[in-house]
């Protein structure tokens, strides 16, 4: 999941600049700590807050529990979450100050694309590794054909959620004519677009752009309602995929629509209203209704029990991006970023909510994806997608 790219790189470069580097005392929660510092960089305000904020619920669950069985090697987690606002350049502030001023040795977030790249120069710095939940954009962990040596991720790619939307509506939907509505401000869509149109074996009839904060979309709507199409793929967020799924029902069009791990979060339906969101199919990374390994159930349980709802694709990511970061320190025998980082370079075959993991040689998880349908506003399908 990525947000818009407003930040440059060399933002976070002045910003790590002005913190300075990191001394071996800083990094207090070393070998000789009492407890092992986790930084939590999230958005927990702004535009994409229920990316961050699910997040930063299932980060503080696996770290409770963690806890309570002894914590890691005998040493509890000190979990210090705090608020990059949805911004690019604060994400690559805060992961300056995690880094340098509160010492910690690995870092979960953030949940958007953007926000995870702008927060690369200052964890390369520190040397501090992070583990983005969420964070799909390709480019996150590989750049002009060089691995990023600190960031890893939980998540699938937007290269394969791509692929798998292109060949659910082949395979399963017999779609053989579609209509892409993306957000062209968006790298996340462009790039979900792109690998959707390198796969699709049918015909793109029709192809109109938005921008990201646009509310009003009776114009392109119009445009295509006429078109001979029978999918429609829109590559965005919640905020402006309910405006549009809501607005095209309304008009009277019924065809499918498919999206992203963008479209997971309750604001979808809030917004569309629930009686629209009706032959709606998008990419997640977790489902009850689709358990990927039998730690699913008792993560709901625990979930259902500490926060009084059903935990989301987001909640579980976080969840096991802190379980990753327990065992690559297990594996290891130490909790040093040095050691963090090697252990979740050599990842394999870890067992968590959303799937067995293999970290690859490009950190990027192989695992499952599940296609989400929709009925109603109410999950009603789940078919597990395998890479």
């Amino acid at each position: 999941m990525k947000k818009r790219t407003v930040a440059a790189l060399a933002a976070g470069l002045f910003l790590f600049g002005a913190c300075g580097s990191p001394k071996a005392s800083d990094n207090s929660s070393g070998e000789d700590a009492k407890t092992i510092k986790i930084g939590g960089n999230f958005e927990l305000s702004g535009a994409v807050a229920a990316y961050g904020e699910a997040e930063n619920e299932g980060a503080k669950l696996a770290v409770e529990e963690i806890n309570k069985d002894g914590g890691i090697d005998g040493k509890k987690i000190e979990y210090i979450a705090k608020d990059n606002k949805s911004d690019n350049n604060e994400a690559a502030s805060v992961a300056a100050n995690l880094t340098t001023k509160d010492g910690v040795v690995a870092v979960i977030g953030p949940a958007t694309s953007g926000a995870a790249k702008a927060t690369l120069p200052n964890l390369t710095k520190a040397k501090v590794p992070a583990v983005t939940p969420s964070g799909t954009d390709d480019a996150i962990t590989v750049q002009k054909g060089k691995v990023q040596d600190y960031i890893y991720r939980a998540c699938f790619q937007d290269s394969f959620q791509g692929i798998v939307l292109a060949k659910y509506a082949d395979d399963n939907l017999k779609a053989n004519k579609a209509v892409i509505l993306g957000d062209n401000s968006s790298d996340y869509a462009n790039g979900l677009k792109k690998a959707f149109k390198d796969t699709y074996k049918g015909e793109i009839v029709a192809e109109e752009n938005f921008t990201a904060g646009d509310k009003d979309f009776q114009a392109m709507l119009t445009k295509i309602k006429d078109k001979d199409f029978n999918v429609i793929y829109i590559p965005g967020y919640y905020t402006e995929a309910g405006l549009i799924i809501k607005q095209a029902r309304e008009m009277g069009i019924e065809q499918p629509i498919i999206g992203a791990d963008g479209f997971g979060d309750e604001k979808l339906i809030d917004t569309a209203g629930a009686a629209n969101v009706k032959n709606v199919y998008y990419t997640g990374h977790f489902s009850t209704k689709a358990p990927a390994t039998d730690k699913v159930e008792p993560f709901v349980k625990a979930f259902e029990d500490k926060f009084g709802k059903q935990p989301s694709s987001f909640n579980a990511l976080a969840y096991d991006s802190v379980y990753m970061i327990k065992q690559a320190i297990e594996d290891e025998g130490k909790a040093t970023p040095e050691a963090i980082d090697k252990g979740l370079a050599g990842l394999k075959d870890f067992v968590g909510v959303t799937g067995k993991i293999t970290m690859d040689k490009d950190h990027n998880p192989v695992k499952s994806a599940v296609v989400l349908g929709l009925t109603d506003g109410k999950e009603s399908s789940a078919e597990t997608v395998n890479p």
